[in-house]
């Protein structure tokens, strides 16, 4: 992956080595019912807080002193830097298309737990975004798990996940994931509201894609085997295959982000045609 053309983004903030303060408004439970959603059926943290905390009032206690960027010899933290960067540029000029604003998201570095406007977000959790602070929080510590446990190795497979997360700001912005949201809440049962989640999650991996090619139309990006990279992370990531091997079955009604091969398609799908108005999950008949 070529990223050496890129700027980094100034929207990183360092929080690593910061203990978070407590669970604020949302209180333990939501916490601890977000972390078991998260670890053992692939729910979505940011997801399930979001709506916990909009039912209780507000958000989680965010930190109150500012956050300092990363140090500039931090090669981890200055590859993502430059992957937000490549993301800004991108949505920058898609958003202005579509007569739009791209407001940037920030993203946050932590390690452990950190305080987020959707509650306590835990290194357990993967990469999330929360949707009532527009940020994307990480712990770096997941890109070892990425390719250690997951078999996901390689730069490009590491960008995918920060530009799928941002592909849930874009979601954000758009008024997607707030009508995907209410629709949820008023759904019949759990299995139609996790059916909606996976055409959230499958959008996301589509506006990846999107991202990836745009990006490198403008700015050669992509190496050889790049695109293969990310098809294996997102292969990996899912529900299918999750299940599989964390409880020994699965389940497709507990899927919230999409089997293996569905989440492949759509972010091929994005990749192959650069075209946002290609990743309308929410109205293909078949995913």
């Amino acid at each position: 992956m070529r990223l050496d053309d890129e700027q980094q983004s100034r929207n990183v903030e360092d929080r690593r080595g910061r203990r978070a303060v407590g669970p604020g408004k949302l209180g333990l439970g939501a916490v601890v019912i977000a972390l078991a959603a998260s670890y053992f059926l692939g729910i979505d943290p940011s997801t399930v807080l979001g709506i916990v905390s909009q039912m209780q009032g507000g958000g989680g206690t965010a930190a109150s002193d500012p956050a300092a960027p990363p140090p500039a010899d931090d090669a981890k933290a200055r590859f993502v830097a430059q992957v937000l960067g490549s993301t800004e540029r991108v949505w920058q000029g898609e958003f202005q298309q579509m007569g739009r604003s791209y407001v940037e998201p920030k993203l946050v570095l932590f390690s452990d737990d950190v305080d987020t406007g959707c509650g306590i977000g835990q290194t357990v959790m993967g990469p999330f975004y929360c949707p009532l602070d527009n940020k994307v929080y990480i712990d770096l510590a997941f890109y070892q798990e990425l390719q250690e446990r997951f078999h996901a190795p390689g730069e490009f497979a590491q960008a995918y996940v920060i530009a799928h997360e941002v592909g849930h700001h874009v979601q954000n912005l758009l008024g997607i994931s707030g009508k995907v949201q209410q629709a949820q809440q008023s759904a019949g049962n759990e299995a139609q509201a996790n059916a909606l989640s996976v055409r959230l999650e499958l959008q996301a991996d589509c506006l990846a894609g999107v991202w990836a090619a745009k990006a490198d139309e403008t700015r050669n990006i992509l190496e050889a085997g790049d695109v293969e990279q990310a098809l294996t992370a997102a292969s990996a990531i899912g529900d299918d295959r999750l299940q599989q091997q964390g409880q020994g079955r699965v389940m497709p009604d507990t899927f919230t982000h999409g089997t293996s091969a569905q989440r492949m398609r759509w972010f091929k799908r994005g990749i192959d045609g650069g075209d946002v108005n290609q990743c309308d999950t929410f109205a293909a008949a078949q995913l």
